[in-house]
């Protein structure tokens, strides 16, 4: 409907899309349609991070956008201010196998690094309990608690961690939400 697309492209003149590389295609279809009167679009995203695939996400879409947009400035944020060498030179073996994807070559300040393994678990339950198992041994090695901190994406992954916790008698603390027992 041209004449409702129009009002829309006047309203949004200057867009700005956040992690384009899990827009699935209806998203990319409705940034393209509303960006292209003003061409004032800002996208952020990395292909190399695509995550949502199974949502639907389709992380091409990033990988079009040169296409899409041939007068687009594109800056690769290359230096990696978190990890290390270790770190990114195993993400950079990964993510090579992978012939859709930009190229470029991520790089760090922070020489080494612990070495990387590899833990192969069946489940969010297996995997709680390996984490819990982990912290005690580094507890009971005069580590303090106070060391620790596990990050994870929703709320519904505290649930067995918390279980692994509780049976571990571990003590915890959750920031940012609540304990799964104190929900309703």
């Amino acid at each position: 409907h041209p004449g409702i697309l129009g009002k829309y492209q006047k309203h949004f003149q200057h867009i700005l899309v956040d992690e384009y590389q899990d827009t699935n295609k209806p998203q990319y279809m409705l940034v393209k349609l509303l960006a292209q009167q003003h061409g004032n679009l800002t996208a952020v995203g990395d292909d190399w991070q695509a995550i949502y695939g199974f949502r639907g996400a389709d992380f091409r879409n990033i990988l079009m956008f040169e296409k899409d947009w041939p007068n687009a400035k594109v800056v690769f944020l290359e230096q990696n201010y978190r990890s290390t060498e270790n770190i990114l030179s195993a993400a950079h073996h990964v993510i090579e196998k992978n012939q859709y994807r930009t190229s470029k070559r991520l790089w760090t300040k922070n020489r080494g690094g612990e070495p990387i393994s590899v833990v192969g678990l069946r489940d969010e339950s297996e995997e709680a309990h390996f984490i819990a198992e982990k912290i005690l041994e580094e507890y009971r090695q005069r580590k303090p608690l106070s060391n620790f901190a596990i990050f994870f994406r929703t709320n519904a992954q505290s649930r067995a961690l918390e279980e692994a916790f509780i049976e571990k008698e571990l003590p915890y603390q959750l920031v940012g939400g609540f304990k799964f027992y104190k929900r309703r």
